[in-house]
């Protein structure tokens, strides 16, 4: 049996062209990610490789120990081969400005984005801050110092 997620509150401020959408749901009980929208005053054509900066109109406070990672929607990326272009988009829990979404088209057709259009998803994810120990060497491993395709996958 799963454990139930964590739960956390997370601040949001609506700017003003966020308007009359949304705030980001889940679309199922069992989502990951919230849809992010497109807060663009006019529709935005995207022509084929090339990428766009898409407003939300949303800032956050994300709590400390957590991070939002701004992901591609796969309906997107199959049918229309969008995707985010700096997946997973970091946000830090010390950012206060705009959630904005870097959406790439590697599709053969021009892809439009309207207002209130699903884009994006949004992930929160705790986070474990590294303390770097240095070593003269490492434990041994398996897999040792192989690299791609070295699992034969």
């Amino acid at each position: 049996m799963s454990e139930p997620p964590d739960n956390i509150t997370v601040e949001v401020v609506r700017l003003p062209h966020c308007g009359d959408l949304p705030l980001p749901a889940y679309q199922t009980r069992g989502s990951a990610g919230m849809d992010l929208l497109a807060a663009v005053s006019e529709p935005l054509t995207i022509p084929p490789g090339g990428w766009k900066l898409v407003p939300t109109g949303l800032s956050v406070a994300i709590p400390a120990g957590f991070e939002g990672q701004v992901r591609p929607r796969s309906g997107l990326a199959l049918n229309h081969g969008l995707i985010v272009l700096n997946t997973p988009g970091t946000i830090d829990s010390d950012y206060r400005g705009e959630i904005r979404v870097i959406l790439a088209n590697l599709g053969r057709e021009p892809f439009v984005v309207e207002r209130g259009e699903r884009m994006a998803q949004l992930v929160f994810s705790r986070i474990a801050r590294v303390e770097w120990q240095e070593a003269a060497s490492l434990p041994p491993s398996f897999r040792g110092e192989g690299g791609f395709g070295h699992t034969g996958n």
